[in-house]
């Protein structure tokens, strides 16, 4: 029997004035296809119910009202045999118009967290009772530790202080999985906060008290899986609503991703390798979304919105890009930029081909004519030379050079600077640890990723040099806890305490950096120039009409003499430089005295 307490209905509820009046609910109770739908509003028409193959669900399709003012109606479910049922949907306000929904950029720099592994602000809310993973152990890198949405909101201070403008927390939706979901990407319901985080007020609570700081706030979403756990794996509404779902509902081999993600562009890619890298299951407890059913597809496309709408997301990051149907991404990014057209999305395509990338981002001159409506991409070539130009020894053809040629690559990109760059992320080993604990070419890494025309991401505990050099690539190490998010922790980085010299010494390092850039012109939003490399120094040049930025990068182990004649083209001639990291100065004139490392000088005062 239908009751009003196992009724569900989603989205929970919508929005006032919204570019498209249209809306579709999905409604699931137990035979609910026996109800008849009437609407007791003059506001909202029923335009079609639609029955899926389960009894359980109806598909409701609404044209609302055209107004921006809150409002509510009532669904009456009539039945022949059993009670009839009323609903209360209500039509809220909007936060703010759809315009001023401000997307990040170039002029950002993003934190990003493990909110598991960060702070735990809430230990009332370590373990929930009645859900499948029912313990916190800190020995165990792939259990719960208790890090939650208060522990972000009680350092804000902390982050801000450091200079990032936003921050991008990994999902923090409910993952009720039994083991190891501890990072968020396997979502049980995906309107719901995970308890072990906090709840929807908590999550606003966030939002606010960032946009109150002046900060944004980027949601990592899925649209490409769910976990297995998720509520509607136990009632299937279609029989295409999964991918493989005959194999799953028989309980037979499911086929996983084949990973090949470039077939999504190779022309002469087999169908079977498309099907596999765009149908098969990520892994085997992450069943893959189908998103060529429609119901699928405009479930996603609006839960999207319901975010952005209830939290004033500032960007969403989505996860597994090339995984899903790239014709449903195009959609679900085209509907998002249409109704916010100053938003931001950025895609994860992790490949270190820059043609792979450049596909992705809007405006690209695609050979087959795709569209993908994506501002952003990740930067996973650039990235990727980084670790390999300051690892390499110099030659002709390793080393800086692979700095150089991979920055010459930007004439492919339709738009560079909106591109996102990262010295590493939740995924792959900590750069302290890809660059052999080596503390100066991790600051000649952060210094350029800082210094690009790009859009810079660094992981939490970059600041600290936290590693995973114990067992390197293990994605537990890696995400790590922040020392001093727990009461018990001997070290505190957010105060400072307890931390190596040279911890201390990289955590101002990269204060002082983060703090320039959020007042220079020339770092956000300058022209770039750069030169090749000579004598094992590559030189990065960005400059505004009033302020003149250079980065060096210098191999060698001792003090280099360098003739400044080089840079003629510059017209420094006479300018005063600064250094951003110490209190270095001099005049441009002949020649420069630089120091092994990274160097950075500004003409800014």
């Amino acid at each position: 029997m239908v009751t009003a307490q196992n009724l569900r209905v989603e989205p929970p509820h919508w929005f006032a004035g919204m570019k498209s009046q249209q809306l579709q609910l999905l409604v699931h109770a137990e035979n609910i296809k026996d109800a008849e739908i009437k609407l007791n509003s003059d506001r909202v028409k029923l335009l079609q119910v639609h029955k899926a193959d389960s009894p359980n669900y109806l598909f409701l399709d609404l044209e609302l009202a055209q107004t921006s003012k809150a409002y509510s109606f009532k669904i009456n479910f009539e039945f022949k045999n059993q009670k009839n049922l009323s609903y209360k949907y209500r039509i809220k306000k909007r936060l703010k118009a759809a315009d001023n929904y401000e997307g990040f950029d170039s002029s950002d720099a993003i934190y990003l967290i493990t909110p598991d592994r960060f702070a735990n602000g809430n230990p009332s809310n370590d373990v929930i009772k009645g859900m499948n993973e029912t313990k916190i152990d800190r020995a165990d890198t792939y259990a719960r530790h208790g890090g939650d949405i208060e522990g972000i909101i009680q350092h804000l201070n902390y982050i801000s202080d450091m200079g990032f403008t936003a921050i991008w927390p990994s999902p923090l939706l409910e993952n009720n999985m039994h083991y190891g979901s501890y990072h968020g990407y396997a979502m049980t319901d995906f309107y719901k906060v995970d308890p072990r985080f906090g709840d929807l007020k908590s999550y606003q609570k966030l939002a606010d008290k960032l946009h109150q700081k002046d900060m944004k706030l980027i949601m990592d979403m899925v649209a490409n899986h769910c976990g297995s756990e998720h509520w509607w794996m136990k009632d299937l509404p279609f029989e295409d609503w999964i991918n493989y779902q005959e194999k799953y509902v028989n309980k037979n081999d499911i086929p996983l991703s084949n990973h090949r993600r470039t077939t999504n562009q190779d022309p002469y890619a087999s169908d079977i390798d498309t099907d596999l890298n765009q149908k098969g299951w990520f892994v085997e407890t992450m069943p893959d979304l189908n998103q060529k059913n429609p119901f699928m597809a405009k479930y996603i496309i609006q839960n999207s919105i319901w975010w952005i709408e209830t939290l004033g997301l500032n960007g969403i990051r989505q996860d597994t890009y090339p995984y899903a149907n790239k014709g449903f991404m195009s959609d679900w990014a085209k509907a998002i930029m249409t109704e916010y057209p100053n938003f931001n999305i950025v895609g994860e395509e992790w490949s270190t081909n820059p043609l792979l990338v450049g596909y992705w981002q809007d405006g690209a001159n695609n050979k087959d004519k795709y569209e993908s409506h994506l501002k952003s991409t990740m930067d996973f070539p650039m990235q990727t030379a980084i670790v390999n130009a300051l690892n390499e020894d110099e030659t002709w053809g390793t080393g800086l050079v692979k700095i150089y040629e991979a920055l010459a690559n930007d004439f492919y990109y339709n738009n560079p600077e909106s591109i996102m760059l990262f010295a590493d992320n939740h995924d792959m080993s900590r750069i302290y640890t890809q660059l052999n604990e080596d503390v100066s070419k991790t600051k000649m890494a952060l210094g350029l990723v800082l210094s690009l025309p790009r859009i810079p991401q660094i992981y939490y505990g970059t600041e600290i040099l936290l590693d995973d050099s114990e067992n390197p690539g293990d994605h537990g190490l890696i995400r790590t806890d922040f020392p001093g998010g727990w009461k018990s922790d001997e070290v505190n980085a957010f105060k400072g305490e307890g931390l190596s010299n040279k911890q201390k010494d990289f955590q101002l390092f990269l204060k002082n950096l983060l703090n320039y850039r959020k007042n220079s012109k020339a770092l956000t939003e300058g022209d770039t120039k750069h030169f090749a490399v000579f004598n094992a120094i590559y030189t990065l040049v960005r400059t505004t009409k009033d302020e003149k930025v250079i980065l060096f990068l210098n191999k060698n182990k001792e003090t280099q003499m360098i003739d400044l004649s080089r840079f003629e083209e510059l017209d420094f001639n006479g300018k005063t430089f600064k250094s951003i990291i110490d209190s270095q100065r001099f005049k441009w004139n002949q020649t420069l005295d630089l120091k092994p490392g990274l160097s950075i000088f500004t003409t800014k005062k």
